[in-house]
């Protein structure tokens, strides 16, 4: 136990600060196991950003970041695929040419 006023007042700083990194590293945790068993879209991004947020306040290195939102960004594509190849996609017309007028 510390026994100079600064060194208590440190420990309880330390106990706060422990308490609400587990808590976002625990939400981020349970959002990554639920967007990898239920893979949509909307579990995905809120899994990215719960990573982002652990990130900016380094409860996890960038880089660790960084892979599981690669991982992450996979899911996202195998289920956007099976989104587009569900839909019928109309043709665009591209050209904003004018037809030329013919001459008599």
């Amino acid at each position: 136990m510390p026994v100079i006023k600064s060194a208590k007042k440190k420990l309880k700083q330390d106990i706060k600060k422990t308490a609400a990194n587990k808590l976002i590293k625990d939400a981020y945790r349970d959002a990554l196991k639920i967007a990898k068993k239920v893979k949509s879209p909307e579990k995905i991004k809120k899994a990215i950003k719960l990573v982002d947020k652990a990130a900016k306040i380094k409860i996890i290195h960038k880089n660790k970041a960084a892979r599981i939102k690669s991982s992450l960004s996979k899911l996202t594509k195998t289920t956007h695929k099976a989104a587009v190849s569900e839909k019928k996609v109309k043709p665009v017309k591209t050209s904003s040419k004018k037809p030329a007028k013919k001459k008599k």
